[in-house]
């Protein structure tokens, strides 16, 4: 597709916060999309971006640097697309008065994912949800909108069941998580906890893997949503990873297939066609290994610029049928990579165009 002209301006709220960081780096001569504002809490509007960031990453882009910070206030911040990165305390009715505003919303937040007319989309898996925004703006009389991307270890786990579920049709899910420290945030875990440790309890993961995969993996049909009739039990953990959430699956299926058909079918998915060529889509977005030790976050979380899903460990299960490991990067793919993904998407459909 031919990159807009010129490019669509786009802000980031919650911009000082790591997710925010992420955004900007990413956004960082991106073919489409130029970063106009950026927006954070009461305290640090009205001053330098580069005053009130404790940048984490590399080095602070100079085009971002000298921005003034903005209250995250659609009267203040008029770009057509933004992206939030807001914690869900304060997400939901800032996000609202955005997609009120006429502005689209790309949500890392919680708070609007499980709502019957609001898109849950990793791109690959499930584009036409985007289908959701005509009746969410019926419904809520928004002119603009949200949409959301999941939770980091549900993006993971649904990459890699998709394929699978639409071929042999998923029936129970056995999930278990170790997912690593950034994606608490920065500075996240303390040191004395997490170090040498597994914390077997992150608040509100679990119910959160339970609820997304089942949405991602549903069917839209008549305006609506009907989730994947499967049921999922999830276990989230902490572990002492820097980077990339590493997912241990095990399947029932409806109809229970070989291991060589099950790595046929993840060797040859590439997604929803509409995505390919997209700026942020990777050449795979699902890769199988055949190593028995991988994948491992060390090695394979920036595959694919961090947007590639991981998967290894294929074998037969004496409970269920199949299990596997699927392994991605957390705040690249699973948090602003797949929101810019999103964005792209978008744009791409007609859905939002130049400013």
């Amino acid at each position: 597709m031919t990159a807009p002209r010129p490019p669509i301006r786009v802000a980031v709220l919650g911009a000082t916060g790591a997710v925010g960081q992420t955004f900007v780096r990413l956004l960082q001569g991106h073919p489409w999309f130029e970063i106009a504002e950026v927006a954070a809490s009461e305290r640090s509007a009205g001053k330098r971006y580069d005053q009130v960031t404790r940048w984490i990453e590399g080095d602070l882009p100079p085009a971002v640097a000298g921005l003034t910070v903005k209250p995250c206030d659609p009267a203040a911040v008029e770009s057509p697309i933004v992206f939030s990165a807001l914690d869900s305390n304060v997400a939901g009715e800032v996000e609202a008065a955005f997609a009120a505003a006429g502005r689209l919303v790309l949500s890392n937040a919680k708070n609007y994912r499980m709502e019957p007319d609001v898109p849950l989309v990793i791109p690959e898996v499930n584009a036409d949800h985007l289908g959701l925004l005509d009746a969410q703006r019926a419904r809520r009389g928004w002119s603009g909108g949200i949409v959301t991307n999941a939770n980091c270890a549900s993006t993971m786990a649904a990459v890699a069941l998709a394929p699978l579920h639409a071929a042999f049709g998923a029936r129970r899910v056995f999930v278990a998580t170790m997912q690593a420290v950034s994606g608490a945030g920065y500075p996240g875990v303390p040191s004395l906890d997490i170090l040498g440790n597994v914390i077997p309890y992150i608040g509100d993961e679990e119910p959160k893997i339970e609820r997304e995969m089942q949405k991602m993996l549903g069917v839209l049909a008549g305006g609506a949503v009907q989730g994947a009739p499967f049921v999922v039990s999830a276990h989230a953990n902490r572990v002492a990873v820097e980077n990339g959430h590493t997912v241990c699956l095990s399947v029932e299926f409806e109809r229970a297939p070989s291991l060589d058909d099950a790595a046929r079918v993840l060797r040859a998915w590439t997604g929803a066609s509409v995505v390919r060529g997209l700026p942020s889509a990777p050449e795979s977005p699902l890769h199988l290994f055949d190593q028995d030790d991988r994948p491992q976050p060390r090695r394979d979380a920036m595959r694919g610029g961090g947007m590639t899903v991981s998967v290894g460990r294929l074998r037969a299960d004496p409970l269920f049928h199949l299990k596997f490991v699927a392994m991605g990067h957390n705040t690249i793919r699973g948090a602003a990579g797949g929101s810019i993904l999103n964005a792209e998407l978008l744009v791409k459909t007609g859905r939002v165009g130049a400013a």
